[in-house]
């Protein structure tokens, strides 16, 4: 009994515009995990079809009910789910309230966590109270577009700004605003996506983000990465289609790469996280012209490609990412 295998689910798809980066993402995880340590199977939620895709290209259903599936007569229960669905129902809570129900550990953080991480709004709310800089911003929900004073808008918030899905995993939907006439049309665009919606200040400075995990026994937090777009934004072209270059190690100082690897660890903290988490920031200058670190938002399911930032951090910390995914696996057991 002692060498018998953990059977793994890599969940994958649900329903947000990032269904199929999910599902490379599923891939990429597939790759990276110990085979000798684990049996591995890749199961596929869009609504209520939930099913596993097997080698041969064929499927089989997942019962609901127990979370188990039959692999030639054979019922093959789950003993931990590995999640990385971009989005609903994987990054908002959903999928960790049912994997709880079942008493199926999972690699992401519990319900609240993971619901107060994906609605930027509250989380941004939330992270001030413990002194985390984030932009100023305004929530507008679905139906509320005709009180907005667009003139106060430009004296609170500035020009230009960022009009985005204030509950949403994916990067559709945000618009760069640069005059007042552009708000409603982005209002428009960004409800495509979420029901509520937040106008943000554009802040100015060095895009970077750093990936963190714990467990029982160690904190790593890893290298920073740099990323540069000539685009107006890091918007999906920029993260899914090549449009940006991505540097790991970021060219910073040790300094200003140890104040934002102690701020990563800090949120990790007191979120009290699970699993590996990536942090977006914007290093802004203050009045003085000293840096200042702005966070942007907290991905807990961020894309597991060979070529996402993850996968990047690790091979540029030196590490091999089969060993941090038994670390995130085995610190369940």
């Amino acid at each position: 009994m002692k060498n018998m295998k953990r059977t793994v689910a890599i969940v994958c798809g649900g329903d947000s515009s990032e269904h199929d980066v999910s599902l490379r993402s599923a891939q990429g995880l597939y790759s990276f995990f110990d085979k000798e340590r684990y049996n591995i199977f890749i199961v596929d939620v869009k609504g209520i079809d939930w099913h596993v895709n097997m080698d041969d290209g064929s499927t089989a259903k997942i019962d609901k009910n127990d979370f188990s599936f039959k692999l030639n007569d054979k019922t093959i229960w789950f003993d931990y789910a590995y999640i990385t669905i971009h989005g609903t129902p994987g990054e908002n809570g959903i999928m960790q309230g049912y994997f709880d129900l079942m008493r199926i550990p999972y690699s992401t953080s519990g319900v609240l966590v993971e619901a107060l991480t994906f609605d930027k709004f509250v989380l941004n709310k939330f992270l001030s109270g413990y002194g985390v800089n984030t932009a100023s911003s305004i929530l507008v929900r679905r139906g509320e577009e005709d009180r907005l004073d667009e003139q106060q808008i430009e004296n609170e918030i500035g020009m230009p700004c960022f009009v985005k899905p204030a509950a949403d995993g994916s990067s559709f939907g945000v618009s760069k605003v640069k005059n007042v006439d552009q708000i409603a049309p982005a209002l428009r665009l960004a409800f495509m996506e979420s029901d509520e919606v937040m106008i943000e200040s554009y802040m100015e400075g060095t895009e970077v983000t750093v990936g963190c995990y714990k467990t029982k026994e160690k904190s790593v937090v890893f290298p920073v990465t740099e990323v540069v777009t000539n685009n107006e934004f890091f918007d999906y072209d920029a993260k899914y289609n090549g449009q940006v270059e991505e540097i790991t190690p970021a060219r910073l100082s040790p300094e200003l790469t140890t104040a934002l690897q102690e701020e990563t660890s800090r949120i990790y903290d007191i979120l009290h996280c699970n699993g590996i988490i990536r942090i977006d920031y914007i290093i802004t200058k203050d009045a003085e012209g000293k840096d200042k670190l702005m966070m942007l938002e907290i991905n807990t399911t961020p894309g597991m490609t060979v070529t996402s930032f993850i996968p990047q951090q690790i091979r540029a910390a030196g590490l091999d990412i089969k060993d941090v995914l038994t670390d995130i696996v085995e610190n369940q057991f």
